[in-house]
């Protein structure tokens, strides 16, 4: 499968929700508990068993996981900078930014095997530990300051960023989890990828992008062109390894994350408005990410 066709199935199964919540009678209702059951269960524990599986060693690999909190940090100050528009709605605003600078976590690890195999896999495990922390409280933040919740409780509180740290923290610390309860996890956050994704097209509504065309096309924007091109740069310029260089501009050039749309409905956001950003990322990176891959390669030979 090459890398475009590789998004072909995260699509199938986003079509899939939409198709099963709109004509069959496994409706809207259902996919309201779906949902909390990928934000509560499922995806903390992808997130959690994803980040311990592979050991890190920071020391050894700062210039890459520079290069990653880089790309993000980029990612959320321009998406974040978008606010500043004139005519911005800020409910639209506060539940799409996250759009801009997250990541699908699975098609980043199957794709960093096709680029640098297995080595590939445990570098891209280490940019997604020491991002996903900081992409989900950059999330958590204007959907909290918009919805006038305590924005420190809602951290402390919030599932993925405590799956995420804790998993960090043990990782860091060398702590293992027994193997039965490792593979209970591993079962699982399996389930998250697929559901997750169901959940998106079932509350699908490309419709509502056209509440802020402008807004979604800034967003798509800053996800699959500024960001990739800023990493390009950044791999060049750090002299890192080429296989690690792949990896970083692969990680630039991904789909957003599927849970951006359930984090958006829990928190009392735009859902519809998140579910079709999300559908549009996806076809997108389809034709980004190859495209960006061929730049990067042209330019480091």
């Amino acid at each position: 499968m090459n890398d475009a066709l590789l998004l072909l199935p995260d699509f199938a199964l986003i079509l899939t929700g939409f198709v099963i919540c709109r004509y069959t009678p496994l409706n809207r209702p259902l996919w309201d508990g779906v949902e909390r059951l990928v934000y509560f269960v499922l995806f903390p524990a992808l997130l959690f068993n994803a980040i311990l599986r592979h050991p890190l060693s920071l020391a050894s690999t700062l210039p890459l996981a520079t290069a990653g909190l880089a790309v993000v940090a980029l990612g959320v100050l321009a998406a974040y900078g978008l606010r500043l528009w004139p005519g911005v709605d800020a409910r639209l605003h506060a539940s799409g930014a996250q759009t801009a600078f997250r990541f699908n976590s699975y098609v980043a690890l199957a794709l960093a095997e096709r680029l640098s195999g297995h080595e590939g896999v445990a570098w891209m495990a280490l940019v997604i530990s020491v991002c996903v922390p900081v992409c989900n409280i950059a999330a958590v933040w204007p959907l909290a300051r918009h919805g006038g919740q305590h924005y420190l409780r809602e951290l402390a509180r919030n599932p993925l960023i405590v799956a995420t740290v804790s998993g960090l923290l043990c990782n860091l610390l060398g702590l293992k989890l027994p193997e039965l309860a490792a593979t209970t996890l591993g079962r699982l956050g399996s389930a998250a990828l697929p559901l997750g994704l169901m959940a998106v097209g079932a509350g699908l509504q490309l419709g509502a992008l056209r509440e802020a065309p402008r807004l979604a096309a800034a967003l798509m924007a800053i996800r699959h062109a500024l960001l990739p091109a800023w990493a390009v740069l950044l791999v060049l310029s750090l002299g890192l390894p080429l296989g690690q260089q792949a990896v970083v501009v692969a990680f630039a050039a991904m789909p957003t994350a599927s849970s951006a749309y359930v984090l958006a409905v829990r928190m009392g956001g735009h859902g519809g408005y998140v579910a079709g950003l999300v559908t549009v990322s996806t076809l997108l990176a389809m034709v980004a990410l190859p495209l960006w891959l061929a730049v990067w390669r042209a330019v480091a030979q």
